[in-house]
């Protein structure tokens, strides 16, 4: 399977933070997104794979991170942030 060629580096996550490392925006940040839809173009599937992901182990650095550095987020709001976004194409 090809795997597609990732964000510009410009918007890639900083981990464990999870924000762009260009924008300092919650990743995946708008820049971001448009990447991604451009590069999964007509294979939903595999961009919704790729972020469940990344969601996941967003949600275990999230979690060990400094709570002094605020507490981790909600996992239904880190959820609608990594897969909320993705288009749903219902079949019926």
């Amino acid at each position: 399977m090809n795997e597609p060629p990732p964000a510009p580096a410009s918007h890639q996550p900083l981990r464990p933070l999870w924000v762009c490392r260009i924008d300092a925006y919650p990743w995946p940040c708008a820049d971001a997104r448009l990447h991604l839809t451009a590069e999964f173009r007509g294979r939903t599937l595999a961009l919704t794979l790729f972020l469940a992901t990344h969601y996941v182990e967003a949600l275990g650095d999230l979690h060990t991170i400094d709570p002094e550095l605020g507490a981790p987020p909600d996992s239904r709001v880190l959820y609608e942030r990594f897969l909320g976004w993705v288009p749903v194409r219902r079949h019926e």
